[in-house]
This record gives structure tokens, sequence and C-alpha cells, in this order.
């Protein structure tokens, strides 16, 4: 009897000194965080912070690595309501999650309360000297200055034939291949447009090289900052850094071009504008300042772009009635086009009405970027809950473009639901305010220009039509979306 007793006082002082083990942990990040404010911190949003160090970053992950990642987000209003804005440790810091349109715009317009606060990890595979860490009045002058060569009129009238191009002779080649990935090689087809915009004719020998590269880097940036062998964000380090030694190169040849150490080339891309480029003061950009740029451009002109378009054509194909009004625009717009006009021009492009709308329905349900990083400068209030000094705030788009108050049945694809305009902040694929996307024009044209070609001329047919999706690093079926591609016409 005395040894059953033993014993269970044995099992009762180890349940107790569990308990208060996990009372412990689950408030470690409270005093870490919370405690400091005071009085404030009864002002917080509603949420936990989680377990120390991993905070909420591993459940995030967990939801997005399953078939429902928006448990993630769920798992919140169903403990503490609909309140649009939550607070959580997410990536190593302590943050604010807002999912409203009025809360996601208020943090990317308000340039006076909100800074730049993308985690550590993303500002390691992305670089110190690219956009997602530069101050605002660096920002605003090298975009002023680089911003025409992008997403210009002039720029994309002339990009236009390159790209239509382009998908002319992928479209021609993929008709031939039988059963493949489309995703992929729409991705090689973005990389190409946008690497010929960005290093011109000497894209071509190093493309395949900085496309494998891509793909890694792109694997770390919304991964656990764990830099060990065999995990995602160690591997996107050495993608980093080989990127960098493969820039290195081409700067220095631009280099020696501009000393007549070497034949100088007559096409100037945007790598000559960056070399060249200089402020009032004479002073230009250094070597690390023009890679991480380029880095940054690169990955996100082609990224976005490529899925996108994968995702349109996808929907397209699931709707037919769509399809076939897509088709009818388009073929409007051949039958207007004087004989002597050979290939599209940007009027033309503007003049897509539906396929426009097919786009942004495209871009809302898919919602490419999940969301953007700001950090708090000073102590602000939104929907009556505080945001402290110092702490990270995530926009969160993807709940803002699910929100079935704004977009009913918003998980259905229906591009005239963009028949009526809506308001700032509800509608975010490139982000708002002085940050926006500066490529958004470029992806739009890229996307229009496929899908022009596409409608008239081709049908794509899944071989998994209802293959299961994953969300990270982006949005995409499984089997890269496994399929053929049939032409219909001999145009």
């Amino acid at each position: 009897m005395a040894i059953e007793v033993g014993s269970w006082s044995v099992f009762v002082g180890i349940a107790a000194t569990l308990l208060v083990l996990r009372y412990i942990l689950k408030n470690v990040n409270w005093l870490v965080y919370e405690s400091k404010l005071g009085a404030k911190q009864h002002s917080l949003p509603p949420g936990d912070l989680g377990w120390p160090l991993i905070g909420n970053t591993w459940p995030f992950l967990k939801a997005f690595k399953s078939t429902n990642p928006d448990s993630f987000l769920n798992s919140y209003v169903a403990r503490y309501g609909n309140t649009g804005i939550y607070k959580a440790l997410m990536f190593g810091n302590p943050s604010v999650i807002v999912t409203t349109p009025e809360g996601c715009k208020k943090v990317l317009t308000d340039d006076e309360k909100f800074t730049l606060g993308w985690p550590r990890s993303t500002v390691e595979l992305m670089g110190e000297k690219s956009f997602i860490l530069m101050p605002y009045e660096e920002h605003r002058r090298l975009r002023r200055l680089t911003s025409a060569s992008i997403n210009g009129y002039e720029a994309l009238s002339v990009y236009i034939t390159f790209i239509e191009e382009n998908v002319k002779i992928s479209l021609e080649k993929w008709s031939k291949l039988g059963e493949f990935e489309f995703l992929t090689h729409m991705r090689r087809l973005t990389f190409k447009i946008i690497m010929h915009i960005f290093l011109g004719a000497e894209c071509d020998p190093i493309m395949e090289a900085l496309e494998k590269e891509y793909t890694a880097l792109n694997h770390g940036v919304r991964a656990m900052r764990v830099n060990i062998p065999g995990f995602a964000f160690h591997k996107a380090l050495k993608a980093r850094k080989n990127l960098l030694a493969i820039f290195q190169k081409v700067v220095d040849q631009r280099r020696a071009e501009r000393e007549g150490k070497a034949p100088n080339k007559k096409h100037k891309d945007m790598m000559d504008a960056l070399i060249d480029v200089e402020d009032e003061n004479g002073r230009k950009l250094g070597d690390d300042d023009i890679i991480d740029i380029m880095l940054m451009y690169l990955n996100a002109g082609h990224e976005s772009s490529g899925h996108i378009t994968m995702w349109a054509t996808y929907y397209l194909q699931k709707h037919p009635e769509y399809l076939q009004k897509a088709k009818e625009e388009q073929e409007e717009i051949l039958r207007r086009r004087p004989p002597t006009q050979n290939g599209l021009i940007l009027e033309e492009v503007r003049k897509m009405d539906f396929l426009s709308k097919v786009i942004d329905e495209t871009l809302r349900l898919v919602t490419f970027s999940l969301m953007v990083f700001r950090e708090a400068k000073s102590d602000v209030y939104i929907n009556g809950y505080l945001i402290p000094k110092g702490w990270k705030v995530m926009t969160w788009f993807r709940t803002v473009h699910l929100n079935p108050e704004i977009y009913p049945v918003p998980r259905e694809f229906n591009p005239y639901r963009w028949n009526i305009p809506h308001k700032a902040g509800e509608f975010l694929p490139f982000g708002a305010g002085t940050r926006l996307c500066p490529g958004n024009d470029l992806a739009k044209l890229e996307i229009s220009v496929f899908l022009h070609h596409f409608v008239l001329n081709y049908k794509i047919e899944p071989t998994n039509p209802n293959c299961p999706i994953r969300y990270l690093p982006h949005t995409r079926p499984t089997d890269n979306y496994l399929a053929r591609v049939k032409k219909i016409s001999s145009a």
C-alpha cells in the first residue's frame, strides 16, 4: 500500500512539474515582449505569441503545407473572434497580423507610421541593398530612375515585340512536346523575358544556371531560418552565394566595357542603367547595390508572372464559357487590326477588357504574395488595438481577397465580379503605396500577350485535373500542372 501511495505521489509530482514547465514556456514570450509595455499591453490585439523562439511560425508553416492553408488564420478567428487584427510571434519577431482592407491600406500607405519590416531570413536572401531593406528616400530615388525602364510606355512598347515572339515560339514548341510540366516551362519563358530586359543578349549562356539557383532561393524565402545542411534556408543561402558570383562576373564585364577593355555592345539594358545612374551629386551605385537590386528584380519579375499565367490558363480551361468569351474578344481585336500591322501593340492589349478581368480574378483567387511585412515606427492604433513601436506588421492579403463580404462566393472563379469597382485596400496583388510592385504593368503585359495567343490558337489538356495543391513557397499543383498543349488553328 505504501509503495502504491509513493508511486502515486511521484506521478502527481511529475505531472505538476510538467504543468508548471508548460505554463512557464507558454508565458516566456509574454515576459519578453508584452510585460515591458506596462499598461499598454492591455490594448494589444487578441492572439498569442506561442512557444519560445518558435512562436507561431511553425503552425503557419504546418497550415500552408497542408491542404487547408487558411486553417492558420481560421484558428485565430475561432478563438478570438473576427477582429481583423491579431498578435503573434512570427519569424522570430512579435508581430501583428492585419486582415481587413482598411487596416492593410493604412499599413501600406502610411510611411510616417510604418517602415519596411521583412524577416531577417528574407533580408539575408534578398540582400541588404535590395528594395526590401532600402530606406525610403533611397528607394524613391532608385524607383524613379528605374521604373521607366520597366513599366514606362516606351519600354512596354518595345518589350511587347520580344514577349510576343517568344510566346509564339514557346507555344509552338510545347504543342510538339507531348506531356510536360506546364508551370515549369511557363516559368522558364517568363524568366527568359525578364532576363532579356535586364541583361540583354548576355542572358543566354547563364540563364539555365540562374534559373536553377533562383528556384532554390525561393524555397528558402518562407522557410524557417535554420542554416543547417538539408534545410531549405541553408540551400537558399548557397543559391544566393552562387547568384552573387554570376552577377559579379556580369558587372565586371560591363565595367570593363566602359574602360575599353572589352568589346562594347549596342543594346542598353537594365544592368547598364544601374551602372550608369548617378544622383545630383554624381554618386553612383556600388557593385553590391547593383547586384542586390538585380537579384531582387529578376526574382520578382518572373515568379509571379509565370505562376499567374499558369493559373489563368488553368481557370480558363476549367471554365469553357469564360474561355469562349476571352477568345471572342481576341478575335475582335484581330478583326479591327489594320492589314499593314504585324503583331500586337500596346493599345490593343489595353483594350482587352475581359481578359484583364480574367487576370485580376486570377490574381485575387491565387494571391501569389500572401503578405508583406512592415514595422511600426511608433505606437499605432488600428481597429482600436495597439501596434507597439518596433513590432512587425503583416498585411494578410489572402484573407482580404477571400473575404465573402467583399467577394461573394470568394473561392469561385468569376471574372464578371470585376464589372463593379472595388475600394482601395480590397485588391492588393501588387501591394500598395510607395512600395507598390514596380513591375506590375510588365507582369500583366506578359500574361495578356500569352493568353491572347493561347486562347486563339491552342488548348490545354491536364493529365491530373484534380491534382492536389501545394501552397509554399507559392500556390501550385503538386505536379506543376502536367499537361499537353494542342494546336487548334494554323495561325
